[in-house]
């Protein structure tokens, strides 16, 4: 079982929450009842995956030393010593060539989007990640690129809504996650992360105020458009869903900092959960 927990630990199985944006074209084209969309998406879901838990183990290699110094990463399988850079590495390099066999499988188009995925994230660890408001930016270009690629796997046409409205979603959560790390890692913060040294709460608090605003007035923007017929009504609970996470992040809490917590927060839970009900009534009957 300890075997198990270290390799489960080491491919971050809690982050794989960011690749279910690749859903999003499959409920928004109205298919979510087809058995052959389902599948093909379930698969690109798996691919992103693997190739997403592929790019955490070669960060977390390249991270290593600093990772030893920081009050939660050091406890990471390769940081602690649990897991060895050679056997990372392999397992690293296996999901890699699982998913990208299994993407060209579902499409060529596909295949390129994940290929691109593990490339700009590659780029992201070695470079990019230590060079302020380039390293949110390309944040936000990967959670879009796992978005489309639902598209391509469902030979669909890609919505511009789409990417407008993933690429601000992920830059306030990229934000409210920088703001929530200054927050918690005090004046050591540039030690741990480098890129902080640009950053602090003015800068923190512009940013999270102008993206907040263009993912508002986009996704009005998108529930007055033809697509979907009456989607202005989720826009309150849009809202509300929007305000309490940034509530969270100007707060301290540690589901800013951990998204994947979101789930102990009953309030933004039942928002995302109306909202989701809201517009699978107005988009399937």
């Amino acid at each position: 079982m300890v075997f198990l927990r270290k390799y489960l630990s080491l491919i971050r199985i809690y982050q794989w929450y960011k690749n279910l944006v690749i859903f999003l074209p499959l409920f928004f084209l109205g298919d979510f009842f087809n058995v052959t969309g389902i599948i093909l998406t379930v698969l690109g879901f798996i691919c992103l995956c693997l190739v997403s838990s592929s790019n955490y183990i070669f960060n977390d290699i390249l991270d290593r030393h600093k990772d030893r110094l920081h009050p939660e990463k050091k406890t990471r399988p390769i940081a602690s010593g649990e897991v060895g850079v050679f056997k990372g590495f392999i397992l690293a390099m296996i999901l890699l060539v699982i998913s990208l066999w299994l993407a060209f499988g579902l499409s060529i188009y596909f295949f390129l989007t994940v290929a691109s995925l593990f490339s700009l994230t590659t780029i992201y660890s070695l470079v990019l990640k230590n060079e302020p408001f380039i390293d949110i930016l390309l944040i936000g270009v990967n959670f879009v690129l796992r978005a489309i690629g639902g598209t391509f796997i469902l030979d669909a046409t890609i919505s511009p809504w789409l990417i407008i409205c993933t690429f601000f979603l992920s830059l306030f959560l990229s934000v409210s996650k920088r703001r929530a790390d200054l927050m918690y890692l005090g004046e050591k913060a540039a030690e741990h992360k480098p890129v902080l040294k640009f950053y602090n709460k003015s800068i923190t608090n512009s940013l999270l105020s102008v993206i907040t605003t263009t993912l508002i007035i986009s996704y009005t923007l998108y529930s007055f458009s033809d697509k979907i017929p009456y989607a202005i009504i989720t826009l309150p609970v849009a809202m509300y869903a929007i305000f309490r996470f940034l509530q969270l992040s100007y707060s301290g809490s540690k589901i800013a900092r951990r998204p994947h917590l979101v789930i102990h927060d009953v309030r933004l839970v039942l928002a995302i959960i109306v909202w989701v009900l809201l517009l699978g009534v107005l988009i399937y009957l």
